[in-house]
Formats: C-alpha cells, structure tokens, sequence
C-alpha cells in the first residue's frame, strides 16, 4: 500500500485546523497540523515531502511572512493560501511571488483536494528529480558505468575484480551498449591507466589499411608508405588496446592478431624485426562469437584465445530501472553542454522510458536527453493528472482505467487502430471512454 503523502497545515482557528485536516485525511493525506507559523517553522524543513497549506491572517507571523520565510527554505516549496475574501489581492500578488495556489473562504472541501493533489504531485516529482541528479552525480564520481540495478552493481564488481590483472578481456553487448565504457574502465582501475588506451573500430576500416593501422609500417614498405608509422598495438604498448567490433576483422587479420596474443610480439610491415609489446587487449563484438552460426568467418582459436573472462552488458531494456537515473546524467551534461536548464522528469517522459524499446540502448537514451534539453521532444503526450490516493473501488477502476488507455495510447504512438487492437475493445467503446476519461487523442502524437 502506498504511502501517504504529508501536508501541513497551519491555521490559528482551532475548530476550522481539525476540519480542514479531516477532510485532507478522508482524501488520503497524512496532515501535519499547527496552530500557528512558529511551531510549523520549528518542525519544518527544506526536506518536507508534502506542500503547505496556510492561511493567511494569524497573529504574529501571518501567511505571506510565512510564505517568504518557505520560499527561503526551499523556493520550491508547493505553498496554498487560504484567504478571506479581502485578502485575495494579497494573494494574487503572492502567486506572483511563486505560491502555488489560494483559496478563498469558504471553500468546498473537493476545491482544497483537488489542490492539494496536484501540489502534492508536483512536490514529488521535485524531489524525485532532486533524488536523481544527486545520485547521477555520486554514480558519476564513483564510476563512469552508471546504474543501480542489481546487473550493474555486479557487472561493477567483476570490473574491479579483473581491472588490475593482465588477463585479456571480451565484452558482449548491443551497439550502444557501453562496450568502451568498460574497456576505459577496465583501463583506468589497473596498473596500466598511466600507459595509453589504444581504440580501434575494425568494422570501420577497410582490409587494405587495417594491418598498417594495427602493426605499423615502415618507409617504403608499400606505395604511398613515405614514413615510418607506429602502428596502435605498439602504440598500445605499457597500456590497453580497444578493438571494436572485432568480428569485422578480415581473416588475414586475425591470423596476425592471434599471434600477438599468444606471443606478445609484432612485425611491422616492411621489416623482419620482432617488437616485444606488453599490452592488455580488450575486445568487443555486437554478436556472440560463440555461436558458430552467428560466429561466420571469425576464426575459432582467436576466440578461445580471447575469451578468458568474457563481460556481457545488458541491454537498456532489461535495466529499465536505470533509465532516470542515465537520463538525468545525460541532461545535466547537456544542459552544460547547451548552456540551458536541467528539465525537470515530466510526466511525458516518464512514460517514454516506459514505453520504448531503446534499440539504441543508453547511446540512444543520450541523444534523446539532449533533445528534451533543446526542447525539440518531451513535451507531445497529454500530461497525466495526479492520482489520487482513495476513492471508492469504482473510482479507484475508473482512475486504472483511464490510466491503461493513456498508456497504450503511448505505446502506439496515438494510433487509434493499434491502440484499439492492443486494448481488446470495440472502436465506439475506446471513443466512449477517452470522452468519459476526458482523454484528448491528439496530444499522444496521434496518426489519423
């Protein structure tokens, strides 16, 4: 069961302070209530997960000096007036000031819920928000691979395991799935993070360049070879070489690569010199070299050879849970980035995370952060209203009701076909019940 979110309120008239709170406890909230700003300001703080309700004419500190005195504490504390009627242009000065709403006596008892919900929601999502920047930040100094979820923590503590031996290391992961993240790690946290870290995308090089780029060449050795080059296993030497994509080296390649592997030794093109070369090599594939089918030309022995202590990375969608906690790094890097604002997590992108597949894994969840910074995403799906906490078990139902159509409205893209296909109802019933929902179509990307 949920817990209840807190509210204070501060009224000075007992009898109206033990009915305002009833009502705010029928509707779910946990009340904290006193009877003037002075005992709220000594319990209070910048910590407090609920908004404030108060009203405004009290003896000795009144609402607006309360109000003021908050907005210190935190400025983005949800604050509701509750004004008398001659008290409403101060009010409407003091929503200018940034209180969240006011209220005018009297006031019906669903006016005050209904505000309070939403400032309830509003302060969560604040503080969530807070939450995550805060631990994007701490994972951010610990590691550079970050993630909460148990998958992460472990592939973590194998990293720092294996960091500062020699052993040779393939990593298995989806494109975009942080496969240099590691190696880099794997670098850094060894003894060899003061020699360089070497990477090459082998699927990003023709045969005719690669050997030259791996093993180097000499003067003359081939037309066009003017000068000497160092190639980047040599250059790797002391340090760490990244190969990338490693099940695109050609054949020939890997022949020569084995070697260096077994022997730690290199011949440049054009010479017959044996350069010893101490090295650590990490290697990533985007297919599971050892699946002969998947496998195709890469040779067996190299894989063996390579497969010492082989690191699989999950795939975004199976740590769905890390999503926030990578959007929010990812957002505040870009708002640095673009010198803009760090977004708040709305609602609408909440639902994003939840909904799409990220083919792209956390590459994709990068740019995605960078659009919603710039403004261009995160802002097109209809905006859920805050849930409230009771009701009767029918409106409890029409609330889950309301909530699965928004969210295969999400997950079709506002598609009305496939959203009716994936909710199993009669095209008149959807159209029933986004009326009787008060769901607009339209703000779900909707495609006619």
């Amino acid at each position: 069961m949920a817990t209840p979110m807190p509210v204070a309120l501060i009224d000075d008239d007992k009898d109206l302070r033990r009915a305002t709170a009833q009502t705010l406890e029928l509707a779910g909230f946990s009340v904290f209530a006193y009877e003037g700003a002075k005992a709220a300001l000594a319990d209070l703080s910048a910590d407090f997960a609920g908004p404030i309700v108060t009203d405004i004419r009290m003896p000795e500190i009144d609402g607006l000096q309360l109000f003021a005195m908050l907005k210190g504490m935190d400025a983005d504390l949800p604050v509701i007036l509750m004004t008398g009627h001659g008290d409403i242009p101060m009010a409407v000065q003091a929503i200018q000031d940034g209180a969240y709403d006011f209220i005018a006596k009297p006031f019906a008892a669903d006016r005050l819920v209904q505000s309070v919900r939403r400032a309830s929601e509003k302060r969560r999502l604040i503080l969530e928000n807070r939450l995550l920047r805060k631990a994007a930040e701490d994972a951010q100094e610990n590691s550079p691979l970050i993630g909460q979820t148990p998958v992460m923590e472990n592939l973590r503590k194998i990293l720092r395991h294996i960091a500062d031996t020699d052993v040779d290391v393939l990593v298995a992961g989806e494109t975009g799935s942080g496969k240099e993240v590691v190696a880099q790690i794997l670098h850094q946290w060894s003894h060899r993070r003061k020699g360089n870290f070497v990477a090459l995308n082998c699927g990003a090089l023709p045969e005719t360049v690669i050997e030259s780029e791996l093993f180097g060449h000499e003067a003359g050795a081939f037309t066009g070879a003017q000068k000497r080059r160092t190639g980047r296993i040599e250059h790797a030497s002391g340090g760490t070489l990244f190969l990338d994509e490693i099940e695109s080296m050609p054949v020939a390649t890997q022949v020569k690569m084995l070697r260096v592997l077994e022997m730690r030794e290199i011949t440049p093109l054009g010479t017959n010199e044996v350069r010893p070369v101490d090295l650590r090599v990490v290697a990533a594939a985007k297919i599971d070299l050892g699946d002969p089918d998947l496998r195709g030309d890469f040779r067996e022995d190299l894989y063996y050879r390579l497969n010492v202590v082989t690191i699989s990375i999950p795939p975004l969608r199976e740590r769905r849970d890390d999503i926030p906690l990578l959007f929010s790094h990812f957002a505040a890097r870009a708002a640095e980035r673009f010198r803009r604002d760090v977004p708040e997590l709305s609602p609408e992108v909440r639902r994003h995370f939840a909904a799409h597949a990220w083919p792209g894994n956390v590459r994709e969840l990068s740019h995605y952060a960078e659009r919603v910074v710039l403004g261009v995403e995160g802002g097109a799906a209809a905006p859920v209203p805050a849930q409230p906490t009771g009701g009767t078990l029918p409106e409890r139902l029409e609330r889950y009701e309301a909530e699965i159509i928004r969210d295969a409205l999400t997950a079709n893209d506002g598609d009305v076909r496939s959203t009716i296909e994936a909710l199993g109802i009669p095209r008149k019933t959807f159209y029933d019940k986004l009326q009787r929902h008060g769901i607009n179509r339209g703000g779900y990307s909707a495609r006619k």
